[in-house]
């Protein structure tokens, strides 16, 4: 069997390898256009930022080592031109002296990659303006810092944005960020990227959100960005991170399926529209896990495991790819952000029910030193508790979580099984009752009526009916220091521990919505308060939780 491979990175170079590995008889074909056939692009980052020292790092693998050690023969600047489906061959072209030549296959997986969107805007294409694709991108940017950049502008707040953003401070750099959306990092849910903009702002960049690069123009300072709003930025260092696009043309030309936002269609086992043609990484179009909806997910771990998933169905293995769920992390200066599952705006956006609740814990034991807090987001049905997804931003320890709650989304868990899950404990690492733990007790609480939660949205008058819901009494349970250092206006302050002997003040006749800081005292009120009678609702995560939707 003679196996092709367009394109090397996660999803090629796996492929390749796990084919070799299944099988010593059969001539493996990488055709790269790159010089390099697989290369550590989530670092390229840190390497501009001076984390990353030495540039061979972050080299996977060299094709010497792949015609060595698994003897695949590998041809890196060669673009795979056309492919003949009833011949059953691609042609190829030598990028350095322009030969073309067709290559037969018995099988063919197509690994293209996506490339960064360069939007058609005037002055795009002047000298120091970048975009960060492959290695050769990066020394062009490394090129420019070298030569005394003083302020960069960075086009788009997301995973790769927002890394280059804090790189290029590492780097000495004044840095302004700009932003389409009103929010940084866009997958996520709005509330959750507020401490990661106030935190970008504590560094010193300059954060627009709201606003576009609408053209670029050579001044004496080097370049201008002229932004919709007017406004022009000077910059000497301009890079976008707007996103990327799946590389499609081959598979268009040779008339294979692709969905409507250009991702090639592939089945479980990452076959397309030809069953002897495969396609993997960042080029496909996939299912989301626990939606069941196509989509597109640019992510090294799922490039990786397509690889090999094609690689296996080619040589006879039923493997089949069960679908990304996102799973992604992602390190903004001393925050850590990560997301797994579907959010809230996608939950909306299809609409599907869905229940929510928020935890502030430490990441592990407030008693020993360091503890650093976090802000947990759960998202589950109302009516089993299956986990649908997560967002957790802070310090240490989030990474952690992500990838417990990861799991528990690949298990089909539910709200009730974090309660019972039995995790490492020391005061180092975590706490008797784990973040996890925590964030089970309370989604469970809930659904099984243990308590009443209320939301910021309904507070806010932003959720349901509007204005008109709003609590007609709003009880502070914080002691009086907590309260006048800052609170949600209209609430009135009786602490929990003085609540019992307070009841009486309290109106019979009217809802009451109670919070402390973050829910748990808030819990103990609103259970005081129910078991006496009273219409009592906890504010779901307190006025922490108030404070990621408003901070005025």
């Amino acid at each position: 069997m003679r196996l092709i491979i367009a394109g090397g990175v996660a999803g090629g170079a796996s492929a390749a390898t796990r084919a070799r590995r299944l099988s010593e008889d059969a001539e493996i074909v990488i055709l790269e256009r790159g010089p390099d056939v697989s290369f550590a692009n989530c670092g390229m980052p840190y390497y501009l930022g001076g984390e990353i020292t030495e540039r061979d790092k972050l080299l996977v693998v060299t094709p010497e080592r792949l015609r060595q050690r698994y003897r695949i023969d590998v041809r890196t600047r060669t673009s795979v031109e056309a492919i003949d489906r009833r011949g059953k061959k691609v042609r190829a072209r030598d990028l350095g002296n322009g030969r073309e030549c067709e290559v037969a296959y018995d099988k063919l997986i197509l690994a293209p990659g996506a490339a960064p969107i360069r939007p058609p805007l005037p002055g795009v294409d002047l000298p120091g303006i970048f975009t960060l694709r492959n290695l050769q991108d990066m020394d062009r940017i490394k090129e420019s810092l070298d030569r005394g950049v003083r302020q960069a502008v960075v086009v788009g707040a997301g995973f790769i944005g927002l890394e280059l953003v804090e790189n290029l401070v590492r780097h000495g750099l004044q840095v302004t960020l700009v932003e389409l959306m009103d929010q940084v990092l866009p997958p996520l849910d709005k509330e959750m990227t507020r401490p990661i903009a106030d935190h970008l702002a504590a560094k010193g960049v300059a954060l627009l959100l709201g606003e576009s690069a609408e053209g670029f123009a050579e001044v004496e300072e080097g370049l201008a960005v002229q932004l919709k709003c007017g406004r022009e930025l000077s910059s000497q260092l301009v890079v976008l991170g707007i996103g990327v696009r799946p590389e499609n043309k081959l598979a268009v030309d040779a008339g294979l399926a692709v969905g409507p936002r250009g991702g090639i269609r592939v089945n479980e086992h990452m076959q397309t529209s030809d069953p002897d043609i495969y396609a993997v990484g960042d080029a496909v179009e996939i299912k989301d896990f626990v939606t069941g909806e196509p989509t597109q997910v640019p992510l090294a771990g799922p490039a990786n495991r397509q690889g090999r998933i094609a690689a296996d169905h080619i040589f006879g293995r039923p493997a089949r790819f069960r679908g990304t769920q996102g799973t992604a992390i992602l390190r903004v200066f001393d925050l850590t952000v990560a997301m797994t599952g579907v959010s809230e705006k996608t939950l909306r956006r299809l609409d599907r029910s869905f229940s929510k609740v928020y935890v502030h814990p430490t990441d592990h034991a407030s008693y020993y030193p360091g503890a650093q807090p976090m802000t947990l987001k759960l998202l589950f049905t109302p009516d089993t508790g299956k986990i649908l997804g997560a967002q957790i931003v802070g310090g240490s320890g989030v990474d952690k979580r992500i990838d417990v709650l990861a799991v528990a989304i690949q298990a089909g868990m539910t709200v009730f099984d974090l309660e019972e899950m039995e995790l490492a404990y020391a005061p180092q690492y975590g706490s008797a009752k784990d973040p996890i733990n925590m964030a089970g007790f309370v989604a469970a609480g809930s659904l099984r009526g243990d308590q009443t939660q209320a939301t910021v949205e309904e507070l806010l008058g932003t959720d349901g009916p509007g204005p008109a819901s709003r609590p007609a009494c709003l009880l502070d349970v914080r002691t009086p220091q907590e309260f006048a250092a800052g609170h949600i206006p209209g609430a009135v302050n009786v602490p929990v521990d003085e609540l019992r002997s307070h009841r009486g003040e309290l109106p019979s006749d009217r809802p009451i919505t109670v919070y402390c800081q973050v829910g748990q005292r808030g819990y103990l009120a609103q259970r005081i308060l129910s078991q006496a009678g009273f219409q009592a609702a906890n504010l779901g995560g307190g006025f922490l939780t108030y404070r990621l939707f408003n901070q005025s």
